[in-house]
């Protein structure tokens, strides 16, 4: 069971290579991946997508990439002379127009004129690629352990709150049976208050049966017990979010089923202490992948 919320890192260097992968991870409907990179990066787009996609299902992931070149292949210098002669010829100039001011323009001056001073661009190479694919897959790996381990912990949370809507469901059970008959009893008591002591059994069975149709919530109770069975095998997969999601809005509909049906304030109380949880269990599962 893999949690939608998560972060990893992913480093390579090697030979004044450095390359930097973040992955950081929040819950979404569906897969969403924002990608920030350097330009030399750009046309791996769709490459660190492919990746991603073989990993993770759902979730807003923000992909974060930084890069450090200095290898000495990519540091040599071009030097535009054409740009510097134009520099002296303008300070030249200005030198002309105010002779009053100092003439201090050096070699320096000229170096740090980005116009003049380079860095030669070579574009991106099969040793970035690779760079970027060894970072890429540390920071998978990283995020997916993370992600891993968060939804263990929620799988926890969820196996607690569930053992509390069993019991729940398990008091509603036992309570049931008991609403008929008490029914019955308070009818019987009524009537012979109303008719000094004389009572038609046939009829106050007949109200009772009535009575006990009307609330019978057998059927609601059945399908909570598979839902719970259900909810603990589908918990045994991996990516059980959406599946997870649709199982808690059948709780919810047995639930509200039992609260209309039900005319015993114990039940009643069982049943709206069970929603309770449901929600909670619906809130944590938006979480999962």
């Amino acid at each position: 069971m893999y949690s939608m919320t998560g972060y990893g890192k992913g480093e390579y260097r090697e030979g004044g290579l450095e390359v930097a992968v973040e992955l950081k991870s929040v819950n979404n409907r569906y897969l969403d991946v924002a990608f920030k990179a350097p330009r030399v990066f750009f046309a791996a787009e769709e490459h660190v997508r492919t990746l991603l996609r073989e990993s993770l299902t759902r979730g807003h992931v923000d992909v974060f990439v930084t890069l450090s070149d200095r290898r000495p292949e990519r540091m040599a210098q071009d030097v535009d002379l054409d740009a510097a002669r134009a520099y002296v010829g303008a300070a030249k100039l200005l030198g002309d127009a105010f002779p009053d001011l100092p003439r201090d323009v050096t070699i320096c001056t000229l170096l740090r004129q980005p116009e003049v001073l380079h860095t030669a661009d070579g574009g991106a190479d099969e040793a970035l690629y690779s760079a970027l694919d060894a970072a890429l897959t540390a920071a998978i790996d990283a995020h997916s352990a993370m992600r891993l381990a968060e939804g263990e912990r929620l799988k926890r949370d969820l196996f607690a709150r569930m053992e509390v809507i069993a019991a729940l469901r398990s008091a509603i059970a036992e309570r049931a049976p008991l609403v008929a008959e008490g029914y019955r009893e308070r009818l019987t008591s009524r009537i012979r208050e109303y008719l000094d002591g004389k009572v038609d059994e046939t009829r106050i069975l007949t109200e009772a049966a009535v009575y006990a149709d009307k609330c019978n919530i057998d059927e609601e109770l059945t399908r909570l017990a598979s839902h719970i069975e259900e909810f603990y095998a589908i918990c045994k997969e991996d990516r059980v979010g959406r599946k997870l999601d649709f199982l808690v809005q059948e709780f919810n509909r047995e639930c509200n089923t039992i609260c209309s049906k039900s005319n015993d304030a114990v039940i009643t109380k069982h049943a709206l202490a069970m929603k309770n949880e449901i929600e909670k269990v619906r809130e944590q599962i938006q979480n999962l992948e």
